[in-house]
């Protein structure tokens, strides 16, 4: 048997794009969560940090699409 992980390229180098853009996804998905928490449990309105973490969501959504777009297998 012989060992190809050698002779192949590894994938993990080129999937810090998209790393990024899952960790920006989540932080503004935690950051949405805790925009209708602070709703649920406070009296106050959430401060200006909190939306502006939640505006991570699409972002990291448009890393995410634009990784795949750019990574993906080109059409012969």
């Amino acid at each position: 048997m012989s060992d190809t992980s050698s002779t192949s390229p590894s994938r993990r180098s080129g999937t810090w794009p998209l790393r990024i853009a899952m960790g920006l996804f989540a932080i503004g998905l935690l950051a949405i969560i805790g925009i209708f928490g602070w709703a649920a449990f406070a009296d106050s309105e959430p401060g200006l940090w909190l939306y502006l973490l939640a505006m991570c969501a699409p972002l990291g959504f448009l890393c995410g699409v634009a990784f795949a777009l750019w990574s993906g297998r080109r059409s012969r």
